[in-house]
């Protein structure tokens, strides 16, 4: 595992145990204590991934992931001392990828890290420059394999790139946000259950609730649907999960 890493967090404790055990697996490690720290090394090396403790000074967590998703898809791991929901549906609102709630085990980290890295690292020989403001491709371990553009009526979806034409306009998706519709756009038609695409895109043990993948889908429908309230592919089925509609029908 490669990659730089930025982690903020104003307890000096967590930020020096985290950074030894990424530096271990070859990640390169800069270290904030307040978010507006955190926002100038976010700027000044475009780093592959950052991870954010929501309560900082200056800013918090959730007004630098905000700040950043303006310009960046890069992956956001929040970390958090708060167990309740509204804090964890807050974050992933926002755009944050991934959440973990202190106390948390190093080791945790590390596996969350290499999962959304392993996701969004090109090989070596196409790698290209680093991700700021720019929209990032990537390589995925699970799900679809890349390949072939799916082209559908006003939809296009580029593996390879990671990119989305929706009725003729570019969507701006997040890691999780682009896999997940992804996988659902490779098997039109076939209902994925809630806990389904939970286990399959978050993976390696995610600890979260289904509740994460429904915030997923409706800011994908954001993104990419002409009337988010009347979707036109990504389907619910009631009581179950949802399905990919390759007619693109409201």
């Amino acid at each position: 595992m490669n990659g730089t890493i930025v982690i903020a967090d104003d307890e000096n404790n967590i930020t020096d145990v985290c950074r030894r055990y990424l530096e271990r697996e070859g990640c390169r490690v800069l270290v904030a204590h307040d978010g507006m720290q955190a926002l100038r090394l976010w700027e000044q090396h475009a780093p592959d991934l950052l991870v954010l403790d929501l309560m900082m000074p200056q800013l918090d967590g959730w007004q630098v992931c905000e700040t950043v998703r303006q310009h960046s898809d890069v992956p956001i791991i929040m970390l958090t001392a708060r167990g309740e929901e509204p804090d964890r549906l807050l974050g992933l609102t926002m755009g944050a990828d991934d959440y973990i709630t202190k106390p948390f085990s190093p080791r945790e980290l590390v596996l969350r890290v290499k999962n959304i890295l392993r996701r969004t690292q090109r090989p070596a020989a196409s790698a290209g420059a680093g991700n700021g403001p720019a929209h990032r491709g990537g390589e995925s371990s699970h799900g679809p394999e890349f390949g072939a553009a799916l082209q559908f009526d006003g939809l296009a979806i580029f593996p390879d790139e990671r990119r989305v034409v929706a009725c003729g306009t570019e969507a701006e998706l997040t890691v999780k946000e682009f896999d997940l519709l992804l996988t659902l756009a490779s098997s039109p038609g076939r209902v994925f259950s809630r806990s389904q695409l939970l286990s399959g895109i978050w993976d390696i043990g995610f600890e979260g609730d289904t509740t994460t993948v429904t915030v997923h889908i409706r800011r994908l429908r954001e993104k990419m649907e002409p009337v988010p309230s009347e979707p036109r592919w990504i389907k619910t089925v009631w009581g179950i999960g949802y399905k990919f509609d390759a007619k693109g029908q409201p």
